[in-house]
């Protein structure tokens, strides 16, 4: 193998490495040799089969494997020989007319990491803005929860039902007079305005009494989804077996068993913990701003252009992304394509960023754990079906790229947590609208200047960006070389979706507070499935 070095500027290296026809034919008989004893032939013994009729028949296999195998072989010993850092996957070719018999002229171009001085560490002062959670917060968190968990007694059966008041009702529903599938339900719950059945359905339920029975009809929406109900008229049956009114929540002891708790005040800490959590969250992404600010202002070196445009390309992706959802699509659109360089220029930052924090995580020992990294792939397959999860591990594990990149995050995460614990730090008591503004004029301090003159509706797209540029720099580990021929990627097996009714029947007596707090988490029987919105 002869090694040539044709491209050496900046980032940028390229290689010319040469393999002679005699190597490749010493390696192509060496393979025969291996295979041979394993060849069966008619006439022949096994074992036995001559070399030069083994090479007639798998020839042409054999030479492709070599190939490939020696391309592989030959890259890797030049990353290792070059002590090379390649940034991103090497593109590799082969000369077009290579055949059997000839030479072969490799080419290897990539780029490599910059040689980076470990930064200092020492001096850094960070603020950290605390918000205190107040009784009056936890009061009012409490109140919400109370209004989601609504409580229904019985009304005097003189009472005429009106719009938020609760209805136990039986009902059978029919096409044509005839009883269809699903259409039938006992003791169900319905709150008059709560917009839970078919369009038409609690309207008519306006004004009933306890004890009444009437017979309404309804028309199911076009796009119902059992297709035998779609567009069709139909008649329900029903019998009011009891008409109740919304109860006043009161926040005290019997409240909190119902939700489970041993007492109010229980109630109160697990209240108090989940709004200091939520604040915490706040608290560290403006600290990590900070940080990462100060890193960036201290330091400018040249970034591989290949990992800046893997980086634009995620932006791009996710502003594209939501300029599909804006309110005007064509001008969300033009907005980001005005400021295309404002945001290569975010994902430059974010690579450098990356590479220092992974310089300083490398000079100190911040490492991912291989019980960490087995969680984080774990945690990953979940999102692939039962059956693709393993060929999900199995591809995480034989792709050092896709392994590097899945634990980039956190090891990021754990180099923040580490200069955090370096850094001098002053805490500041505010309220969560100051940390709020605090962190957004972080994020428009870099904001692109059309940008900051747009209307405040027109900046989500962009300021999403933006904070994802901000919060999630791209960590870029010391990966091990890469591949030269790297094996074709596991697809992504499609999540598949649960056949489920499009429409809910309405739950059960005893299911009915829950019903209304957490709808998704409760499912009616499927003879329900028609009657509910």
């Amino acid at each position: 193998m002869q090694t040539q070095q044709t491209v050496n500027e900046g980032l940028k290296r390229a290689y010319l490495i040469t393999i002679t026809a005699g190597e490749i034919a010493a390696k192509i008989d060496a393979e025969i040799k291996k295979v041979a004893p394993q060849v069966r032939m008619p006439g022949f013994r096994p074992g036995k089969v001559p070399a030069n009729l083994v090479k007639k028949m798998h020839g042409e296999a054999l030479h492709g494997q070599v190939v490939n195998d020696t391309i592989r072989e030959s890259v890797d010993t030049l990353i290792r020989n070059e002590a090379l850092r390649p940034a991103m996957q090497p593109e590799i070719g082969l000369n077009e007319d290579y055949e059997e018999g000839k030479d072969a002229a490799i080419t290897v171009a990539l780029e490599v990491l910059p040689a980076i001085e470990a930064p200092s560490i020492d001096g850094l002062k960070l603020e950290k803005l605390v918000v205190p959670v107040t009784d009056a917060q936890i009061d009012e968190a409490l109140g919400n929860i109370a209004s989601q968990n609504k409580s229904y007694k019985d009304a005097p059966k003189t009472r005429k039902a009106a719009e938020g008041d609760q209805l136990i009702i039986d009902f059978v529903g029919k096409l044509d007079g005839v009883e269809f599938d699903g259409g039938k339900a006992e003791d169900a719950a319905l709150v008059i305005g709560s917009n839970t059945f078919i369009p038409g359905f609690e309207d008519q339920l306006v004004g009933v009494k306890t004890g009444q029975e009437k017979t309404i009809t309804v028309t199911f929406p076009a796009e119902y989804q059992a297709e035998h109900l779609a567009g069709k008229e139909a008649t329900f049956d029903i019998t009011v077996k009891a008409v109740k009114v919304e109860t006043e929540t009161t926040l005290d002891e019997d409240f909190a068993k119902s939700l489970g708790l041993d007492s109010l005040e229980k109630l109160r800490e697990i209240m108090k913990a989940q709004l200091e959590q939520q604040t915490a969250g706040l608290t560290r992404t403006q600290m990590k701003r900070a940080l990462l600010d100060q890193l960036a202002a201290g330091h400018s070196f040249e970034v591989p252009g290949t990992m800046v445009e893997a980086e634009f390309q995620q932006i791009w992706a996710q502003l594209q992304q939501e300029a599909a959802r804006d309110e005007n699509p064509a001008e969300a659109l033009k907005q980001i394509e005005d400021e295309k360089d404002e945001y290569r220029a975010i994902a430059e930052r974010r690579v450098r960023l990356g590479l220092l924090l992974s310089e300083i995580g490398q000079a100190n020992g911040v490492e991912v754990t291989q019980q960490e990294m087995g969680m984080l792939i774990q945690q990953a397959a979940m999102q692939y079906r039962a059956e693709d999860r393993e060929r999900f591990v199995q591809y995480i594990q034989s792709e050092p790229m896709a392994a590097a990149q899945l634990r980039a995050p956190l090891y990021e995460d754990k180099v923040v947590d580490f200069l955090f614990d370096k850094a001098e730090v002053t805490e500041r008591e505010v309220t969560v609208e100051e940390l709020q503004a605090a962190i957004e004029a972080e994020e428009g301090a870099e904001a692109a200047p059309a940008l900051k003159k747009a209307p405040a509706k027109k900046k989500a797209p962009a300021k999403k960006a933006e904070a994802a540029a901000e919060e999630a720099p791209a960590a870029a580990e010391e990966k091990p070389a890469k591949k030269a021929a790297p094996k074709k990627k596991a697809e992504a097996p499609a999540e598949e979706a649960d056949a489920k009714p499009a429409k809910k029947a309405p739950a059960k007596k005893a299911e009915a507070a829950a019903a209304e707090e957490k709808p998704a988490a409760k499912k009616a029987p499927a003879k329900k499935a028609a009657a509910k919105k």
